[in-house]
């Protein structure tokens, strides 16, 4: 792949590929009608809502002159990023947590990022061991301290960090 697009890992190929249009004051119809692509695919590519066949990207690669495997490339490591995202665990793991303790609100509707220390309070003030260490281990534990210190509850809690110790 040419180092030029090494900067573009993640980054959908079609917003690539317009920047390249564009940069060569080339039209997406008359273009996308001359690989015999159907203009609105070709737009949606080019937008980011849609993915790059291999055999579309090897004929725009051709007809504009790009290293083979280019765009094609691009699509992988942009499949790459998404994963990684979707991967990324943006709530705790809810078959620890207690389910009694959200017994006023739908569990998966909660914003874990915004509501961050109501959820720490209630888990501290009314969740066992398991749900202590779930939440630890999903904010951290500087997150924890922080929002236990400006909690109104009359009460300290104290968090705990386990130490493993090698006898």
């Amino acid at each position: 792949m040419i180092k030029q697009y090494e900067k573009y890992k993640g980054i959908h190929p079609g917003i690539i590929l317009d920047r390249e249009l564009k940069k060569r004051s080339i039209k997406q119809r008359p273009f996308a009608l001359s690989l015999d692509e159907h203009p609105q695919t070709f737009n949606a590519i080019t937008k980011g809502k849609r993915g790059l066949s291999t055999a579309l990207a090897l004929k725009i690669e051709r007809e504009l002159g790009l290293e083979e495997g280019t765009l094609v490339i691009l699509q992988a490591y942009y499949d790459i990023q998404k994963i990684k995202e979707k991967n990324y665990q943006k709530t705790p793991n809810l078959s620890i947590l207690t389910k009694s303790l959200f017994w006023d609100t739908d569990i998966n509707n909660i914003d874990w990022d915004r509501q961050y220390r109501a959820v720490i309070q209630r888990i501290f003030e009314r969740g066992n061991d398991a749900d202590k260490e779930e939440i630890i281990r999903f904010y951290g534990i500087d997150k924890i301290k922080q929002a236990l210190e400006k909690s109104n509850v009359r009460k300290p809690y104290t968090v705990y960090q386990q130490n493993k110790t090698t006898d």
